[in-house]
């Protein structure tokens, strides 16, 4: 073992260095269908709030204590699907997801609205102080750091005969920046028409969300972020190399493994390594970063993740510190998705997926029919490579309707088994991705 480390560190090294650093895009425009029906279209400058409605706050009155609250939410919903599929790539937003239900969770009622308060760890935190908390992140995160590009939309698709309360609709148009339109659901252009939205704004990385549209739907509230960045320091793709990464079953699979050595922001935990890669311009203060975890051999990744919670992470991302080192990663490209329904569930908003006992009253009343949340998808995609990191994600909610540390010594770290990635904001703290990779 010792003998093949010494090996692949020695070719890996080989002329590491820096690379030209990507610019940023912005996705292009598509234009989606024409809103009709109850559902007001946008009109092209901000909707007015009623009078005495509550206002966003100002970009810098974000509330630490909803960052929290998601990054809480966010752990154990990961660790939830990693529980489901502990032998497969898991990567998720749990901005995305947090984000979407936030919308939604505007339009609960009763034992509904706080069940999904509980769910989202909201506990402590009004309605209105939710509201206008992401307000604030939104306005945030949009200007955060003009070298990154990260883009967060959120639009609402209702049915064109569906009358939803308007004051529903202010509040996801004020706080959420969310388009908003009604649509023929009979019409087969519809699913055409979102999943375009879909497209755009993940800047062509995930094209669909929908292939059909149910006969009892008669809301999508849907989110798309999208980020791209170049690392600080990027890798040269002319010392990538293949090399054997180390599957579940002790089985070999070929990758191409990026390296190179410098002063890295590292932290050597217990029984895992980790490394912060900045994205930014190199003379300029980083605001985004991608954090790698690699458990030791004689640890594993079900061990690491069993510890993450909201608490140790933040514990954790207090302790890196400059340390200088050798790292090998995988250059990779994946997609993941999955169906929330359970994991929501199973985090305490049952209720909302209740077709009897879910109150969204406060979105619409179709009384004597109930409406309930029938699905909820996630669907994300990250590419890491020598440049930097490109990452989306889109969330659907599907509404029916029944009828200070020590210096560490040089290290080396080579990402060479299954692992842990998260892409974070580092001056708020939001978590906007976090992945468990076992086979790049």
């Amino acid at each position: 073992m010792k003998n093949r480390r010494e090996f692949l560190i020695a070719l890996l090294a080989a002329g590491a260095g820096l690379a030209a650093c990507g610019s940023a895009e912005r996705p292009p425009s598509v234009p989606v269908s024409t809103p009709r029906g109850d559902i007001q279209p946008d009109a092209p400058t901000a909707v007015a709030p009623a009078e005495g409605a509550p206002r966003p706050v100002a970009r810098g009155e974000m509330s630490p204590a909803l960052v929290a609250a998601n990054n809480r939410f966010g752990l154990k919903l990961f660790a939830n699907l990693r529980d489901a599929d502990a032998a497969g790539n898991v990567f998720i937003s749990p901005a995305s997801v947090a984000i979407a239900l936030a919308m939604t969770h505007n339009g609960a009622g009763g034992e509904t609205q706080q069940a999904m308060a509980r769910a989202l760890e909201l506990n402590g935190l009004s309605l209105d102080e939710v509201n206008q908390s992401y307000a604030a992140l939104l306005q945030t995160l949009a200007t955060a750091d003009p070298k990154v590009t990260l883009s967060i939309a959120n639009s609402l698709w209702g049915r064109q005969d569906v009358a939803f309360r308007q004051d529903f609709l202010a509040r996801v148009r004020l706080f959420y920046a969310a388009e908003v339109s009604a649509l023929d659901f009979s019409d087969p252009a519809t699913v055409d028409a979102i999943n375009a939205w879909v497209n755009e704004k993940t800047n062509r990385k995930i094209s669909r969300i929908l292939d059909r549209i149910s006969d009892d739907a008669i809301l999508f509230l849907i989110n798309a972020i999208y980020f791209k960045g170049a690392w600080v320091k990027a890798f040269d793709p002319q010392v990538t190399r293949e090399q054997p990464f180390i599957l579940l079953d002790g089985s070999r699979k070929q990758v191409p493994m990026m390296s190179r050595s410098g002063t890295f922001h590292y932290l050597r935990g217990e029984d895992f390594q980790a490394v912060s890669l900045p994205f930014g311009a190199p003379d300029a203060e980083s605001r985004f970063s991608m954090v790698v975890f690699l458990p030791d051999e004689s640890s594993s990744l079900d061990a690491l993740t069993a510890r993450l919670t909201a608490e140790q992470w933040a514990t954790w991302m207090g302790q890196f510190g400059p340390s200088e080192g050798f790292l090998a990663m995988p250059r990779y490209t994946l997609e993941y998705e999955a169906g929330l329904n359970n994991a929501l569930s199973a985090l305490g908003m049952s209720v909302a997926f209740d077709p009897q006992r879910a109150d969204f009253s406060p979105m619409v009343d179709l009384r004597p029919e109930n409406v309930f949340i029938s699905n909820v998808m996630h669907k994300t995609f990250i590419e890491v490579n020598e440049e930097g990191a490109e990452a989306a994600a889109v969330t659907s909610v599907e509404m029916g309707v029944t009828s200070a540390r020590e210096e560490p010594e040089r290290f080396t770290m080579i990402v060479e088994r299954p692992f842990l990635v998260a892409i974070r904001d580092d001056h708020s703290g939001a978590l906007l991705f976090i992945g468990a990779i076992v086979a790049p």
